[in-house]
C-alpha cells in the first residue's frame, strides 16, 4: 500500500518525485507527467487526473505547469524573452481568447517581507485597463480586455482573511476569472527563485510553510482561478534532509569510509533505511528549527527579476 506523505513543498513536480521515491514507484495512478524543452526553457506538466492522483499529491485535480529558469539573475535578453513567451503561451491556453471576459489579477503576500513580496511586485507592473474601458473608452483600442488588480495584504496587517477581501472584490467587480500570484515553498534550495509554477486549480496561501489559509479557487470564489507562483523559501530541516540525501548518493557512488573503524556501508544503510519523514522529524528536533524558513541572500534581486518576467508574461498573454 502506498504511503500518504506530509509534503513540505508547493511544487507539484517535486511532490511527484518524492511520492515515487518513498513508495518505490515508477508511475503514480492518476498522475500524468509531460516534459518539454523549447528555446532552452524546460517545462514540466503534471496532470492530476483523478481522485487517486489528487490524494497521492494532496493537490486538486487539474494541471500544474513548471517552468525551469536557469540562474534567473543572469538571464540575457534572448533568454528573458524565451521565458516571458513561455509564460504567455501557457496563460493564453488557460485563459482563452474571449476578450469579453474580464480578469482580476491578485497579488498575494506581504510587500514588507521580501520573500513574500512577489505578488504585490507583479501587480505593480501589470497593465490595468478596466478604469479606461469604463471611463475613457476612447483611449483604448477596440477589443481590449478589461483587467483590474489588487494586492489584499495579509491577515497580520489587515485583520481580514485574504479570501474574504477577494470574495468581496469579486462580487463587486464581477471578473470572469482570477489570476493569483503568490510566493511558494520548495523542497530544494536550487529551485528557489529559479522556478515558476502555473496551475488552473487555484491556490492555498501559506500551505508550504504550514500557515495554511482558506483556499482561493472556483469553489470558494465562484470563478475560475489560475495560480502563478515562485518558490522563495525552504524550511531549514528540509535543507538538512536534502543535504543528507545528497551525501548518501555521493557515498553510495564512491563508497568512501567515514572512519577507519566503521564501514561506510553500515552508516549508509542505516541512514538510507530510515524513513524520510522520520529523518526529517529527527533533524527538526535536533536543530530545533522546524519553524525556521530559509531564503537566499540575493532574494531581493530574485523577486525583482521574477516579478518582471511574470508581469511581462501576463501582459503579453492578456
Amino acid at each position: 500500500m502506498s504511503k500518504n506523505l506530509s509534503f513540505r513543498t508547493d511544487m507539484a513536480d517535486e511532490r511527484v518525485d518524492e511520492y515515487k521515491k518513498v513508495n518505490n514507484l515508477s508511475a503514480i495512478d492518476g498522475i500524468e507527467v509531460i516534459s518539454n524543452t523549447k528555446d532552452g526553457v524546460i517545462t514540466t506538466i503534471v496532470n492530476v487526473l483523478n481522485e487517486n492522483g489528487s490524494k497521492a499529491l494532496s493537490k486538486e485535480i487539474g494541471k500544474y505547469i513548471t517552468i525551469e529558469v536557469s540562474d534567473a539573475k543572469y538571464l540575457d535578453e534572448k533568454e528573458e524573452k524565451a521565458v516571458v513567451s513561455t509564460i504567455a503561451e501557457i496563460l493564453k491556453e488557460l485563459v482563452g481568447n474571449n476578450k469579453d471576459e474580464s480578469i482580476l489579477v491578485v497579488g498575494l503576500g506581504n510587500v514588507y517581507v521580501t520573500p513574500d513580496a512577489l505578488g504585490p511586485k507583479v501587480v505593480e507592473n501589470v497593465e490595468i485597463t478596466r478604469h479606461l474601458i469604463n471611463f475613457a473608452k476612447e483611449l483604448v483600442e477596440e477589443g481590449t480586455r478589461s483587467i483590474s488588480a489588487i494586492s489584499p495584504g495579509v491577515l497580520g496587517t489587515t485583520g481580514i482573511e485574504t479570501s474574504e477581501i477577494i470574495n468581496a472584490v469579486t462580487k463587486n467587480v464581477k471578473p470572469s476569472l482570477l489570476i493569483v500570484i503568490d510566493s511558494l515553498a520548495s523542497s530544494s534550495m536550487h529551485r528557489v527563485g529559479n522556478t515558476i509554477q502555473i496551475s488552473n486549480t487555484g491556490i492555498t496561501p501559506g500551505a508550504g510553510v504550514r500557515n495554511k489559509r482558506e483556499g482561493i479557487n472556483i469553489h470558494t470564489i465562484g470563478v475560475p482561478v489560475i495560480a502563478i507562483g515562485v518558490p522563495t523559501v525552504v524550511d531549514m530541516a528540509t535543507i538538512t534532509n536534502e543535504a543528507i540525501d545528497k551525501m548518501l548518493d555521493s557515498a553510495k557512488t564512491t563508497e568512501e569510509e567515514f572512519s577507519t573503524n566503521i564501514n561506510s556501508k553500515d552508516i549508509i544503510n542505516m541512514l538510507d533505511n530510515l524513513k524520510k519523514e522520520e529523518r526529517y522529524n529527527m533533524i527538526a528536533n535536533i536543530l530545533d528549527t522546524e519553524n525556521y524558513i530559509v531564503t537566499p541572500k540575493e532574494v531581493d534581486d530574485l523577486i525583482t527579476t521574477m516579478s518582471k518576467l511574470i508581469s511581462s508574461g501576463i501582459n503579453e498573454a492578456i
